[in-house]
């Protein structure tokens, strides 16, 4: 049996910062959000999490961001959705 975690936190990260000076990831971040599991299922055929002006479509085996909307858009262009470690 497969259970899908509840709950993710999502980092919206800038694509290409050339020196960060030492900072993580999670320090680069320019936003950030916890979202829980809606109990759908998004057209990416992943489950749907939301929270904070996050929705997000998350595949909780890799743990990759498939889709998003960050307060009902797009993410702008530059822009990354990661989940943190």
């Amino acid at each position: 049996m497969t259970t899908e975690p509840r709950r993710f936190h999502v980092l919206l990260v800038p694509e290409h910062v050339e020196n960060r000076g030492g900072a993580s990831v999670e320090e680069s971040a320019v936003r950030s959000a916890l979202v829980e599991a809606t109990g759908e299922t998004g057209a990416s055929g992943y489950p749907r999490y939301a929270g904070d002006g996050i929705v997000a479509d998350i595949d909780p085996r890799t743990r990759t961001v498939e889709a998003v909307l960050v307060d009902g858009s797009e993410l702008d262009y530059g822009l990354t959705a990661r989940v943190a470690s």
